[in-house]
C-alpha cells in the first residue's frame, strides 16, 4: 500500500515538473520573440547618395543701417557681403559698405569754410573678417521654427575717407535667423577703428555701425 502511494506521488511530481519546464520554455520562447522584434526591427536601410546632400556653404547678401563716424555724424550706410562657411561654427566674410558723412560740430558752429568737399565726405570701407557662430538654437513663431545663431566677428580692412586710405580694424557680433534653408535674416553690430589727422593731429576714432541684412545661401 505504501509503495503504491509512493509511485502515485512520484508520477504526480514528474508530471508537475514537466509542465513547469514546458511553461518556462513557452515563456522563454515568447520573450525571445518579443526581444527579437525590438532588437531586430524589420527595417531595411536606405541607400543615400551623398552628392544630394545640401551643402550651401556660400552666403551672399546686402545690408542697410546706420553708421556713426566720430566727429562726422550718424548717417545711413549700405553694403554687400560675401561669406564662406568653413565649418558649422566658423565662417570667413568679405564685406564692403558706404556712407555719406555730414559736417563736424566745428564747421556747423563756426560757419566757416567746410573742411571737406561733398565728394570727400563719402566714406567707403571694405574688410575681411573671421566669424564664430555661438549658441545655435531655434526661434518659434507660431507653429513655425527657425534655426538661429549668435555670432562674434572681427577682422581688418581699409577705409577710404577724405581722399585718404586708413588701415581699419573691426569687431562686433550679430544674430542670424534662417528663414528657409537658403534665405537668412541678419542683425549686425560692428565697430570700425582707424586713425586719421583730418582735424590736425592724429586721432584714433571708433565708428559704430548697426545694420539689418538679408542673405542667400548657395
Amino acid at each position: 500500500m505504501e509503495g503504491r502511494f509512493q509511485r502515485i506521488f512520484l508520477i504526480a511530481l514528474t508530471v508537475f515538473l514537466a509542465q513547469g519546464a514546458l511553461a518556462q520554455d513557452a515563456q522563454e520562447s515568447d520573450g525571445q520573440t518579443v526581444l527579437d522584434a525590438v532588437i531586430n526591427p524589420d527595417i531595411e536601410p536606405r541607400n543615400i547618395d551623398e552628392d544630394l546632400i545640401d551643402s550651401e556653404n556660400f552666403e551672399a547678401g546686402i545690408f542697410a543701417g546706420v553708421m556713426s563716424v566720430e566727429d562726422f555724424g550718424s548717417n545711413n550706410v549700405f553694403g554687400v557681403r560675401l561669406a564662406y562657411h568653413v565649418t558649422e561654427d566658423l565662417f570667413l566674410e568679405l564685406a564692403s559698405g558706404q556712407t555719406s558723412t555730414t559736417e563736424t560740430s566745428y564747421e556747423t558752429l563756426s560757419g566757416g569754410s567746410p573742411l571737406l568737399t561733398d565728394a570727400q565726405r563719402t566714406l567707403t570701407y571694405y574688410n575681411v573678417s573671421l566669424g564664430w557662430n555661438l549658441l545655435p538654437g531655434e526661434v518659434y513663431l507660431g507653429k513655425y521654427a527657425f534655426n538661429t545663431s549668435y555670432y562674434i566677428i572681427g577682422g581688418a580692412g581699409n577705409t577710404m575717407f577724405a581722399d585718404n586710405e586708413y588701415f581699419t580694424y573691426n569687431f562686433g557680433g550679430g544674430f542670424r535667423m534662417a528663414l528657409t534653408d537658403w534665405v537668412a535674416f541678419r542683425l549686425d553690430f560692428r565697430n570700425h577703428l582707424f586713425t586719421h589727422n583730418i582735424l590736425g593731429d592724429d586721432k584714433s576714432i571708433q565708428n559704430l555701425e548697426t545694420h539689418l541684412g538679408l542673405s542667400l545661401f548657395f
